[in-house]
């Protein structure tokens, strides 16, 4: 599974011009053997996303818990003082305008969480990942999204905003591959930059989504020379063929 994984990995850095490696994220029930357990003390569930583009690592739920909001979506129970804080930091959002009234009710979310959760470099982790997250720039979105549409089981590809650690709910609830926006936080956080934003593609269908994309890759640089050469003849009516 590594090996094939890390094939994976390298297309998708390849082909979608990827600044840093895709994240591997995998949803466990036991701490997995021979990987190092993070201490904890970070501000969001996203910063885990971006510290997973670095090393492999696992965590447990209550290394999740200091983000609040993060910690509901993953599907931890909003109850004692993570509850209070959970509706404190949605009041302060509703009353400077950033949430709508009742628009947290409509936040996707885990039904259940998970009791680990492993991040690293796709590949560098043994088990195969409940989700991969890449951080692409438009025209590597673009290609993702051309790829994800392509073929006779081509699903809608569902977009979210704000919270950016929603997409993972979001393909655990059925799509295939997902894209996120992101958030302000998210962007704070992960240091991801205002020229990008995250693909999400559900860990069963990653090799699926390899193989449409090596064919919509291909597809691509055929229409870009047609469409090159299109374009230098209607610039240049008169330049010899």
């Amino acid at each position: 599974m590594s090996a094939e994984n890390q094939a994976i990995a390298a297309q998708l850095v390849r082909q979608l011009e990827l600044d840093t490696p895709p994240v591997q994220v995998s949803y466990l029930e036991e701490p997995p053997k021979g990987v190092p357990e993070h201490p904890g003390g970070v501000p969001s569930v996203c910063t885990f996303f971006a510290f997973g583009a670095e090393k492999p690592f696992y965590a447990g739920l209550p290394a999740h818990e200091d983000c609040e909001i993060g910690a509901f979506v993953l599907g931890v129970q909003p109850a004692g003082e993570l509850g209070t804080r959970l509706m404190g930091t949605i009041g302060s959002m509703q009353k400077e305008g950033y949430l709508n009234p009742g628009e947290e009710a409509h936040v996707p979310h885990n039904k259940t969480a998970p009791k680990w959760v492993a991040y690293g470099p796709l590949g560098s982790l043994s088990m195969p990942p409940t989700g991969v997250l890449l951080f692409a720039r438009p025209k590597g979105a673009m290609l993702a999204l051309e790829a994800a549409g392509s073929g006779a089981d081509a699903a809608p590809v569902p977009m979210n905003g704000r919270p950016m650690c929603a997409i993972m709910p979001i393909m655990n609830q059925g799509a295939p591959v997902a894209a996120s926006l992101g958030c302000t936080g998210s962007r704070i956080y992960t240091d991801i930059g205002s020229d990008k934003m995250v693909i999400g593609i559900r860990g069963d269908h990653l090799a699926t989504f390899a193989r449409k994309l090596e064919t919509i890759v291909r597809a691509n640089a055929q229409v870009a020379a047609e469409d090159s050469a299109r374009k230098a003849k209607a610039t240049h009516p008169h330049r010899s063929k």
